[in-house]
């Protein structure tokens, strides 16, 4: 995750900052940039570690692009490394570790969509300010040349990323129409580095969002979880939102824009979706925490949490709009969403039942749970519960303080409860005093449904009343069986 650049940065501090980073990175790389010159290849670090450079960070990953073939580089690497092996030759990238430093060695090269292909096409170039030429965005069209550590920038990266700007070596028309994907890469360095997207920048993404629809969902889906992940993904979402890119690849965002949220304080359900997005990040913890950040399911879920409302509107008697079972509804869009999308099965599920659950804590003042409730959020939460809390305390955007304050002290007092219940019932292995085995000594059963059904009462049981011993559960057990129709 990067950091924007510093106020008042100029193209001359910039250099400075970069100067130590790319020290460090040639102190390691120096042999290999004179194995190629020895060879008569040229070899340049590029794009990402070249701008990370100049924002005072070392990239994990250094890549290069050189004149040399994927044939020839492999030759050098092989000399050169500890090992070597093929990333993607056909793409022109060969990879190798010499040790704890890897290097990615690509080919000049340029890329582009042909008509009705989902995959881009790789052509091989010959100069390095060719290749740079056909990269996404000037800040990532930076090199330096090795051995000799000289700076080449021909479309004035540097004073892009001293301005705050984010722009395209050619122009954006062009650079879209070659690769389409690059549109959603512009909101992912927006919220990464906290750049400006270039007004020009803005209405050719607007212009070429239909032309997405060629580019494999999986890749959509990389460049919208980087997004997510990054320090500002708000940024990235409504640049995004406001291009109409989302109204092609996730549009259940943008459709919540014109429903009024259940506050009724003049803010659509998309503006409430954003805070609730920047609570939860905030919610997050630190890597020995709970929920270390960045979280994805943490961060899916607070901005799908409340796609259902749109089809769920209902104008009620007084003026009122009413969402009912928008939780149930919104699980079922995301699902449809995410899968359409390729996520993993788990991290689909994970939001999904977080989207279904995050309604369940309201009523809890008012009401008041028995321990019971408190152990069905328990367990209908399971591995989910730290999440489920960060989404529900995030969900609350009134600004009304004294309803904040009481919700927020209604949640306190639920998370009190399961704490004293987890310490008194070991809340985190919830299950009945008999297992399986158990059920079918004492019931004189063999494995099959009605095993499963005898579980089912018990585990009901379990939630109900608490902690049984064996014997009571053998008891009630016994006493439940004997009412059982018989077949």
């Amino acid at each position: 995750m990067q950091a924007p650049p510093s106020t008042g940065a100029t193209p001359a501090s910039l250099m400075r900052t970069a100067l130590s980073v790319l020290a460090t990175i040639a102190s390691e790389t120096d042999p290999l940039g004179e194995m190629f010159a020895s060879a008569g290849h040229e070899l340049a670090l590029v794009g990402g570690p070249v701008r990370d450079a100049f924002l005072g960070r070392r990239s994990a990953d250094l890549d290069f692009a050189t004149s040399a073939t994927p044939d020839q580089t492999e030759a050098i690497l092989t000399a050169w490394g500890d090992a070597t092996w093929d990333v993607g030759r056909e793409f022109g990238t060969i990879a190798a570790r010499r040790g704890d430093v890897v290097v990615e060695i690509t080919t000049y090269r340029t890329e582009e969509y042909r008509p009705g292909s989902r995959k881009p096409a790789v052509v091989f170039g010959d100069t390095l300010e060719g290749d740079l030429s056909r990269r996404d965005f000037r800040v990532n069209a930076m090199a330096v040349r090795l051995p000799d550590l000289t700076f080449v920038d021909p479309f004035d990266g540097l004073t892009d990323l001293a301005d705050g700007v984010l722009n395209t070596p050619a122009s954006p028309q062009q650079s879209f129409d070659d690769d389409p994907l690059r549109i959603l890469r512009a909101a992912r360095f927006s919220a990464q580095l906290g750049l400006d997207v270039d007004p020009g920048v803005m209405t050719a993404m607007t212009e070429y969002a239909p032309r997405l629809e060629i580019v494999s969902a999986e890749r959509v889906q990389a460049e919208l979880v980087k997004t997510l992940l990054a320090a500002s993904p708000r940024r990235g979402i409504e640049l995004l939102v406001e291009t109409g890119v989302l109204d092609v690849v996730l549009p259940e965002v943008p459709a919540m824009r014109l429903e009024i949220d259940e506050h009724h304080r003049h803010k659509d359900v998309y503006t409430h979706s954003l805070t609730v997005l920047d609570q939860a990040i905030a919610l997050e913890t630190g890597p020995d925490g709970a929920v270390p950040g960045p979280d994805l399911v943490l961060r899916l879920a607070a901005l799908l949490h409340d796609i259902g409302k749109p089809d769920t509107r209902r104008n009620e008697p007084g003026g009122r709009v009413s969402f009912h079972h928008h939780e149930i509804v919104g699980a079922k869009l995301a699902r449809k969403r995410l899968k359409a999308l390729k996520f993993d099965k788990a991290t689909t599920e994970a939001v999904c039942d977080l989207i279904a659950l995050h309604l369940r804590f309201h009523g809890y003042g008012e009401s008041g749970w028995t321990d019971s409730a408190v152990r069905r959020y328990v367990t209908d939460a399971g591995p989910l519960l730290e999440r489920l809390h960060r989404l529900t305390r995030a969900d609350c955007t009134t600004r009304n303080r004294k309803k904040a304050e009481r919700l927020s002290h209604a949640y306190d007092d639920l998370e009190n409860r399961i704490a004293a219940l987890r310490e008194q019932e070991s809340l985190a292995a919830l299950r009945p005093a008999l297992d399986g085995a158990a059920i079918m000594r004492i019931l004189d059963l063999t494995p099959g449904p009605q095993v499963g059904t005898a579980y089912k009462w018990l585990m009901e049981l379990r939630l109900d009343e608490g902690v049984l011993s064996p014997e009571d559960a053998e008891a009630r057990l016994r006493a439940w069986w004997a009412e059982q129709p018989g077949d």
